[in-house]
């Protein structure tokens, strides 16, 4: 496991943490329906980034990876959109996924060569 590697899982459990406290304000309406999507989105993202970790054909994981961050991005602009989180929580939650997405993009770079 390369620093880099390690660097992402850490990034994203960052990211769960603030969604975490992101979601605890959402409305009970939505905290079963949207606000268990986004959790679920979550945690598939940190078993993908585990098993690409552990394993020697990375690049499947990988690709579903950053299916997952597109699907998370989406959720939270939708729940943005319908005024369940606030503008700050949105904004931030958002950059935090476009650097994980940077750092994605780099690690499959890294596994064509």
């Amino acid at each position: 496991m390369s620093v880099a590697e390690l660097k992402i899982q850490q990034k994203w459990e960052d990211m769960a943490q603030y969604a975490y406290v992101a979601l605890r304000h959402i409305p009970k309406s939505e905290r079963f329906t949207l606000g268990a999507e986004v959790r679920q989105s979550i945690w598939k993202g940190l078993r993908l980034i585990v098993r690409a970790n552990t394993s020697r054909d990375k690049r499947k994981f990988l690709y579903e990876l950053d299916a997952e961050i597109k699907t998370l991005q989406s959720l939270i602009r939708t729940a943005h959109s319908l005024q369940i989180i606030p503008d700050k929580k949105y904004r931030i939650w958002s950059e935090q996924l476009v650097e994980l997405g940077r750092m994605l993009g780099g690690w499959i770079k890294s596994t064509k060569s």
